[in-house]
């Protein structure tokens, strides 16, 4: 009777502990074509649906439009004062626009505004054609770029995503949310991102972001939408709390406030269900240090983060593994060990423990030196 007691309590503890995982999946079915959802930093995929096919993606294709300029301003190649000119191609640019006016002249940084707040097309074009000369060249860095990236299920045909005319012009939620965590790693990007209303021209102009979750969803901090009648309503809406950075893509929905409750729904389940587990690089107590004029080596460990279950973020555990010593020559950033975390005895990963500075191998005339100098303290 023992045993098969402590059976039956076995099984129904399995049952339970089954149960409560598969409650904490996300089960709703979301009205859209297609949708994902991953942590930034670790681009862990906490939901997928239909991730990986191609669609049309309206103006969420300026996220890549918006990299590229971004990594323009890293390279010094152009700055925010920068006047950008109005070509008569971008003034003539339908949908959401600022109504540029062919021979205006605006500040590069209110064209990016304008880019990431209004979804101006016409701001679009202008800064493609100040960057790279022209559209078309501006299109194929894009898709240069996508391929580095790895967007596997991507082709652009222009940096507005208009696509009345055009034949192929698609990207899937995965790719979306692969170009989205690159353009945050510019972190200037949210100084426009989460401005909800601004104004251009001295104040003339105003503008109010076409992303509503920046005013409404808590932490909500970008990050670009996009609607046409061939692509549906679309967003890569990004929002972070504490130190985790979501991104929660949906390309499309049936209306705007679907599509916005939709991002909503799956950025609170990753909020609720997930947490984001880091150490910060720092430096530890130095290593023995032989064959070098130096008796210790500086060491560090570096960054380690791991997105896990709320549930499990305070069950991790470390290992460090460092010899006793190490032999010179040694140069800085040379990896010497590694600290292994663990979570519920599970490894979840490691961070590389690196020299903190260079140790050459000693010389002859160092070594007779030190002799010297210990047989002189001796005496």
């Amino acid at each position: 009777m023992k045993k098969v007691l402590s059976l039956f309590l076995s099984f129904i503890l399995f049952v339970s502990c089954f149960s409560v995982f598969c409650s904490a999946e996300f089960s709703e079915e979301l009205d859209c074509k297609s949708a994902i959802l991953i942590e930034a930093s670790t681009m862990k995929v906490l939901y997928e649906k239909n991730a990986d096919t191609a669609y049309p993606p309206a103006s969420v294709t300026k996220i890549m439009t918006a990299l590229l300029v971004f990594e323009a301003l890293d390279e010094g190649r152009i700055t925010l004062s920068d006047k950008v000119p109005v070509s008569e191609n971008a003034a003539n640019m339908g949908g959401s626009q600022v109504y540029l006016k062919v021979g205006e002249d605006m500040t590069l940084l209110d064209m990016i505004k304008s880019l990431m707040v209004a979804s101006a097309n016409d701001c679009a074009v202008a800064l493609a054609e100040y960057v790279y000369g022209s559209e078309a060249s501006f299109v194929v860095k894009m898709n240069e770029r996508a391929k580095v990236l790895g967007m596997k299920s991507t082709n652009f045909e222009n940096v507005t995503g208009l696509d009345d005319t055009t034949k192929n012009h698609v990207t899937s939620a995965r790719d979306i949310a692969i170009m989205s965590a690159e353009l945050m790693k510019h972190k200037d990007v949210f100084n426009y991102s989460t401005i909800w209303m601004d104004t251009i021209r001295d104040g003339a102009f105003g503008l109010t972001n076409t992303n509503r979750l920046v005013r409404f969803y808590n932490g909500c901090n970008g990050l670009k939408t996009g609607m046409t009648a061939k692509a549906g309503f679309c967003i890569s809406a990004s929002a972070k709390r504490g130190d985790m950075q979501l991104i929660a893509v949906i390309m499309g929905a049936p209306s705007r406030d679907v599509r916005n409750a939709a991002a909503s729904k799956l950025l609170d389940y990753g909020f609720a269900n997930y947490g984001l587990y880091s150490v910060l690089s720092e430096e530890m107590a130095p290593l023995k240090l032989t064959g070098a004029s130096e008796r210790e080596l500086k060491i560090r460990h570096g960054d380690f983060s791991a997105l896990l279950p709320s549930s499990q973020l305070h069950n991790v555990t470390y290992e460090t593994n460092l010899p006793d010593c190490v032999a010179a020559p040694v140069k800085k950033g040379d990896a010497v060990g590694s600290i292994e975390f663990f979570s519920d005895g599970k490894p979840i990963g490691e961070a590389t423990i690196y020299a903190d500075g260079d140790a050459g191998r000693i010389t002859f005339g160092q070594m007779f030196l030190k002799l010297l100098s210990s047989f002189l303290m001796i005496k």
